[in-house]
């Protein structure tokens, strides 16, 4: 829609799209430089994927970790992410994100006091053994947050995939030990300080949150403090330009009537991937990874690319995605296996009833490994006794599988490692030579085939009562195969960006008035994931170089 002379129903400096952490960041950003600042979010609820993730942000060298002892050298950050990004982003983007990460963090926790934050330890850089990598991790996340503090707006935070207890609030500084409750006297303590811990949440009549929703819910009361609103209900139609072709607004629909907002300074899209686009992910995704199994927020179609390549921008990274191995509940909701590959008594193999990678990569190289080798469908193996140790799929030890699990072929039990890949379709006498091939390197201690447990990330989730935390034999019947797909957390690709996260054409020419950040932007880690939190660092990184980049040009 292109007009110089239009009846605006809204006029403000600056429109952000969207209401996870990214947006939220710029919009927080944009009123600390003056602007006049208003957030438009599609769903119901605000806090997009964010308020579904594990509320990770990895910036190298910002306060938290400076407080801690974590400080680096710009040449060490650079080098790790020079091994680990290589060419496949502009130069200049990755020193903006280098640079500026440190100053938004700064400038959260000096802008408000609600904005606080802790160094995970131990939680490693994803490629620690490249050059620049830190195997005790850079990961920060927030700190617990009272929901209470939110009043009304509680109500309208989105709500986490799987409902908690009453009280009951887990950081990952937890989870990891938590893991290990049935193994080390560090995780029963951890479990007795979460238990009593909820208990006085309950008694003190306290809302507590962590993770993601921590994450978005401490933004939200900064923006409260600074007088920023957010209509919910309200998704993007279309960007509206002028006849230079700069964004000067947006058309959106608010709860069923068209509106006009003008953007005297700037349209920042921050409305997510095209992860549940059905037609987006057939057209740019690969094999193996189209069908839709994302754990992203289900108002995520994709709606802020299209928006911006309808007026010329240009777009990279479409046939990418923050894969992440899952698999489907009965009840639909896409379950992700994060800690579970890296325990041991299990592998992972494909329907030749081979291994094929390292169960325990970082996730995003797991799945490539999985897509480009055509490794459909996936079985993750696992004896009784792991059942018994871990955690598996959201079920503690003790607790016994659901019964619609195995009814719908999800979860196969057996009493042999034959009966069990019968079940599952596959040769016998190759999944009892994988499993027998593994025991061996698990008694040796060394992964000989696809290296698991060499990398300090591997063994985050490992167990630490083990001399190698990774590899333990599979030994014990039944023995259990539950049906793995290649789910993600939100695609990677999206409108292309200069370090100032201004939105670029084909030509590489700026739009005048758009910026972009998050999963509606072509990634600035490229094809691969430095550490946890590394999709929401740079969301919010180039969230706040968006709103100062409006402000200085306003």
């Amino acid at each position: 829609m292109t007009t110089d002379e239009l009846q605006w129903d809204r006029d403000v400096d600056f429109v952000v799209v969207g209401s996870g952490a990214g947006g939220l960041t710029g919009a927080l950003a944009a009123a600390a430089e003056g602007l006049d600042t208003l957030i438009i979010e599609k769903a119901s609820v605000f806090g997009g994927s964010t308020a579904l993730s594990g509320g990770g942000v990895w910036i190298p060298n910002n306060a938290t970790l400076r407080r801690e002892g974590i400080v680096d050298s710009r040449e060490n950050v650079r080098a790790y992410l020079d091994a680990v990004v290589g060419d496949r982003v502009p130069s200049a983007n990755v020193d903006a994100f280098i640079d500026e990460g440190p100053r938004m963090v700064e400038f959260l926790e000096k802008t408000s006091p609600h904005m606080r934050f802790q160094w995970c330890p131990g939680y490693s850089d994803y490629h620690p053994e490249r050059p620049g990598g830190r195997p005790e991790g850079r990961s920060i996340e927030p700190l617990p947050v009272d929901l209470k503090q939110l009043g009304e707006d509680e109500n309208r935070l989105r709500p986490a995939a799987l409902a908690t207890p009453p009280g009951l609030f887990i950081t990952s500084k937890d989870f990891v030990a938590l893991n290990m409750v049935m193994r080390t006297w560090k995780g029963r303590r951890t479990a007795l300080m979460t238990g009593l811990r909820a208990v006085k949440a309950v008694v003190l009549r306290r809302h507590m949150d962590t993770l993601g929703r921590a994450l978005v819910a401490r933004l939200r009361l900064a923006l409260n403090d600074a007088g920023v609103p957010l209509l919910l209900d309200t998704p993007l139609e279309s960007l509206i330009t002028d006849a230079s072709g700069a964004v000067i607004g947006v058309v959106a629909d608010h709860r069923g009537e068209q509106i006009r907002i003008r953007a005297r300074a700037g349209v920042l899209l921050a409305t997510g991937g095209f992860e549940h686009n059905d037609e987006m992910r057939k057209r740019h995704l690969p094999s193996g990874g189209q069908d839709d199994y994302s754990a992203a927020s289900k108002d995520n179609t994709g709606d802020g690319i299209v928006a911006g390549a309808d007026v010329g921008a240009a777009v990279d990274l479409m046939d990418d995605a923050w894969w992440m191995p899952s698999f489907q509940r009965p009840d639909g909701i896409n379950q992700v296996l994060v800690s579970e590959r890296s325990i041991p008594r299990s592998i992972i193999v494909d329907q030749s009833g081979h291994r094929f990678t390292n169960e325990a990569a970082p996730y995003v190289t797991f799945v490539h490994a999985q897509l480009a080798g055509g490794h459909e469908p996936a079985w993750f193996i696992f004896d009784r006794t792991a059942k018994n140790r871990y955690p598996i799929g959201g079920i503690m030890p003790g607790q016994s599988f659901p019964a619609d699990w195995s009814q719908n072929g999800l979860l196969v039990k057996a009493s042999t490692l034959g009966e069990l890949a019968a079940a599952i379709d596959v040769d016998p006498a190759a999944l009892t030579g994988t499993v027998e091939r593994y025991n061996g390197f698990a008694r040796g201690g060394k992964d000989l085939d696809h290296g698991r447990g060499d990398s300090a990330y591997d063994n985050y989730y490992g167990d630490p009562s083990l001399d190698q935390p990774t590899l333990d034999v599979l030994d014990r019947g039944p023995f259990y195969a539950l049906r793995m797909r290649a789910g993600d957390l939100g695609t990677k690709g999206g409108l292309v960006y200069n370090a100032d996260a201004q939105v670029l054409r084909n030509d590489g020419t700026v739009i005048d008035g758009l910026f972009a950040t998050g999963n509606t932007s072509a990634s600035v880690m490229g094809n691969d994931y430095a550490g946890a939190g590394a999709t929401i660092g740079p969301a919010m990184v180039f969230g706040y170089v968006a709103a100062r980049r409006a402000a200085a040009d306003r």
